[in-house]
């Protein structure tokens, strides 16, 4: 009796104690309720006007166990808000089969997002665009009878609806919108659409409204917007992409606030193009005129660009690296100086938020391209300016009477407390630059290599698992289950005809292999993934002879009026024998067989835990052989940087790390600037910036490094898997980390200078000099004017320390005061890591 009395009163305890720790929770959710509103061009928090600073990280392009450190460098970067897509065709692969696990996990994402004290923002689309293989959507969307995708049809506008409820439902069930106590503050439906609406005419606006309304419907109680959608209906919120925010752009409601959803921070890099860079006094530039005329939220399109794992790059030809040239890169390492100058961009500009989300502004010209722009709070009596000069090409000093004179560079902005004190200025860098390194790996890099010829058999004897008479478009018959679809045929010739012809292929597919009577005949591909002609001699027989045609795509279309219904593979060809005197066998209306991808694929020769045939040669390794898989183990590289594999080599395939697809290689794909363009390691920061202006790398291969992240690596042995489609030599092949080996620093007079080494001390000043030295990073020159003593000030203050800091001044160099009225003099600093 004694016992149950105990039992019940610990159970009465229990429950007690149970009923205040929800009760608890409650009024936690409750007081952690985040309330969003917008009215006369405010974005409104809890009804506080703000002034938000948002980057774009794509959960998929990294990995979950990247994501923290990323979202943290972000916030130490000054944002406020992380964006993302979601990427539809990764979470639904198959109709109604979803996948939410792991680094497609979008929940843990903003999750993760909230513990480091963030908002987020949530693109739904579900297109997305995003250089992302078919823009996001789900290829079998593609098959359902009658669809037209992005228009007034019912059935694209049910599948939509049912994805985008699904993604809120998650996001509801998890509290992760803004009046649940989570992290997400805004949300988007469909994506740019009115970048191509035009083409599709009023089912297109039905459409857009349609969309509108379905948004609205899901309760979310938070605000929506539409990017690029001059026309976008109430409420939803119209914003603004590009690499500038218009000044003469406004919402189309003047309710809604001034929002700027991608702010390109340069642009995303193709097979056979250069990399793509834009100077970090440009990007700033661009973020302070945004600010300057009005603008409450900018994100950065993107801030972390990452990798296109597996086969989600889109295109056609967009390459496996989306660093972006992004504030951290595609490894997450610091892109300096860009991620430290927008850190102090946005430092400046946070100090006066209170100011500058009243809205309340006056701009007066001072003189030719410079203009003051006066924020004032008027229950404070304290004001904010800035003072940018739009020339391209003038530099001025700019006399602002009582409020003083400053030096304004071109292309440049200042931001001035108390519009009489220069706190920042666009153009005048003091963050150091990063020279990264692929250092060599601790571990063996002479590699034991196996091999597998890619069977070919069943496809070389025209075995398929489908006919039609007819050559079909490849997506429709791939379901893009694979890069790669069999076309197989067989013709009779007679001697009338002749043993040697031309075959002729004209194909929209973006790869060729060909194979008459069992023999590889040839391969090409289009320069820019447009589809090409093909044509190679060939040897025939009299009687039956087989031709095998294998069309390999490179990423599917992701943008564009009816991106949807471009044709990809050989579908229509014609194809064609051409013969003595000309004579022609069109062979398009044939009977075709048709073998979806390869047979190394369906038995997973990619991934020695789940193939069923184990066995590899360790023969004599066949070089340059098309067609051919390659094996090796490895140790992971100790420490914590970043690793990749160099692939130099190797021609065009697909690679894995223990299974875990690390995307498509292409060495052999050398960057050439576009016609009418020229490359330049020299870039200049001044004026419009285009994605074609400044393009270093030209003639090295478009992609040579590939990103293994550590969470794809064991401790143990680890596998490297290729598929050589077109032939190359893995011999080449070796592992390295990505670590900062050296640091520079150019700042100008005023400023202070910060050197760090990432962790590990400064073992050498190379370089440094105080007054007007040419070159960047890694070129420094001495100028005509120098202060003697700067090495020695240098090394003193920075060797064998992890960071040192340097006031750029006269007096530390042991000059006498020189004139800041004119041009002031820099620091220029290259320093040992």
């Amino acid at each position: 009796m004694m016992e149950y009395s105990w039992r019940r009163e610990m159970l009465l305890f229990l429950g007690l104690s149970l009923l205040l720790c929800f009760s608890t929770s409650l009024l936690l959710a409750h007081a952690a309720a985040t309330q969003i509103t917008y009215d006369n061009g405010q974005l409104l928090i809890n009804g506080e006007p703000r002034i938000l600073i948002s980057g774009s990280i794509h959960y998929p392009r990294s990995t979950a166990e990247m994501w923290p450190d990323l979202i943290q460098k972000a916030k130490e970067g000054g944002l406020d808000v992380i964006e993302t897509y979601i990427f539809w065709d990764v979470h639904e692969p198959h109709r109604r089969e979803y996948n939410f696990e792991g680094n497609v996990n979008f929940v843990k994402f903003f999750k993760i997002v909230q513990e480091a004290g963030l908002y987020g923002i949530l693109r739904i689309g579900p297109y997305v665009c995003a250089e992302w293989n078919y823009g996001g959507l789900p290829m079998w969307l593609h098959n359902i009878p009658g669809i037209e995708f992005r228009t007034d049809n019912q059935a694209y506008k049910d599948e939509m609806q049912i994805f985008t409820t699904k993604i809120v439902d998650m996001a509801k069930q998890a509290n992760l919108f803004a009046p649940q106590g989570g992290p997400i503050i805004l949300a988007q439906i469909e994506n740019e659409y009115g970048d191509v609406m035009g083409p599709y005419g009023e089912a297109g606006v039905r459409y857009m409204q349609w969309s509108a309304k379905m948004a609205e419907s899901q309760n979310i109680g938070i605000p929506w917007i539409m990017c690029q959608q001059e026309n976008a209906p109430q409420p939803m919120i119209n914003t603004e992409n590009g690499f500038y925010g218009k000044w003469d752009w406004k919402p189309n409601n003047p309710k809604s606030p001034k929002m700027w959803t991608e702010n390109w921070i340069a642009s995303f890099r193709s097979w056979g193009l250069p990399a793509r860079h834009r100077a970090a006094e440009d990007v700033a530039y661009a973020v302070a005129r945004f600010f300057q005329n009005g603008g409450v939220l900018q994100n950065y399109y993107m801030y972390h660009g990452g990798t296109n794992f597996g086969r989600t790059a889109g295109g056609p030809y967009i390459a496996t690296t989306y660093d972006y040239d992004a504030p951290l890169d595609e490894y997450g390492i610091l892109n300096q100086p860009k991620w430290g100058h927008l850190k102090q961009l946005h430092e400046a500009i946070k100090s006066a938020e209170k100011i500058l989300a009243k809205l309340s502004s006056t701009h007066k010209d001072i003189q030719n391209n410079v203009t003051l722009t006066t924020f004032m709070n008027n229950s404070t009596r304290k004001s904010f300016c800035f003072l940018s000069n739009i020339d391209p090409k003038l530099d001025v000093n700019a006399d602002l009477g009582k409020n003083g004179k400053y030096f304004l560079p071109a292309w440049s902005v200042s931001l001035l407390s108390d519009c009489n004190k220069e706190i920042y200025n666009t153009a005048k860098v003091s963050t150091q630059t990063y020279l990264k390194t692929n250092k060599p790996s601790n571990v063996d890099t002479q590699f034991n290599w196996e091999w597998k010829a890619e069977p070919l058999n069943d496809a070389l004897n025209g075995m398929g698992s489908s006919t039609a008479n007819k050559l079909l478009e490849q997506k429709a018959t791939t379901v893009d289950a694979s890069d790669y679809l069999w076309y197989m045929t067989s013709v009779n010739i007679d001697n009338s005809f002749g043993k040697k012809a031309i075959l002729h292929v004209n194909t929209t597919g973006h790869v060729l292999h060909a194979y008459v009577n069992k023999k590889r005949i040839g391969s090409d591909w289009s320069s820019d993934g447009k589809g090409f002609v093909f044509e190679k001699p060939v040897t025939l027989k009299e009687g039956i002879n087989h031709l095998s045609l294998l069309s390999a795509t490179v990423g599917y279309k992701n943008y564009g009026s009816f991106y949807d219904m471009v044709p990809n593979g050989i579908v229509g060809g014609p194809v064609q024998l051409i013969g003595n005197g000309n004579v022609t066998k069109d062979l398009s209306s044939n009977e075709w067989s048709y073998k979806i991808g390869l047979n190394g694929e369906h038995e997973k020769f990619y991934d020695d835990k789940l193939s069923q045939n184990q066995i590899w040669s360790l023969e004599a390794l066949p070089l340059k052989k098309p067609m051919t898989w390659y094996k090796t183990t490895f140790k992971a590289p100790s420490g914590s940087d970043p690793v990749v594999v160099d692939l130099l080599g190797m021609g065009k395939g697909h690679a894995w790390a223990n299974g875990q697809g690390i995307g498509r290689f292409w060495p052999t794909m050398i960057a050439k600037a576009p016609q009418g363009t020229e490359c330049s390691d020299t870039c200049d920061y001044r004026g419009q910036f285009h994605d074609t202006n400044c393009m270093p790398d030209c003639g090295l291969p478009s992609q040579r490094w590939y990103h293994v992240p550590r969470s794809f690596l064991n401790n143990g042995d680890n596998t490297l898997i290729l598929f050589e489609e077109m032939g190359g030599n893995p011999t080449q092949i070796n592992f390295k980390t990505v670590t900062v080996g050296k640091v520079c620093g150019n700042a100008l007079e005023g400023s202070i200078l910060e050197l760090s080494c990432k962790g590990s001390k400064i073992s050498d000043v190379e370089f440094a000099t105080f007054g007007d030295h040419q070159g960047k990073c890694g070129s420094f020159k001495k100028g005509s004017s120098d202060a003697p003593d700067t090495l020695s000030v240098l090394l003193k203050a920075c060797l064998g320390k992890v960071s040192c800091s340097i006031n750029v001044s006269a007096a530390t160099f042991g000059l006498s005061s020189s004139n800041s009225a004119t041009t002031p003099k820099r620091l220029a600093v290259q320093a040992v890591c």
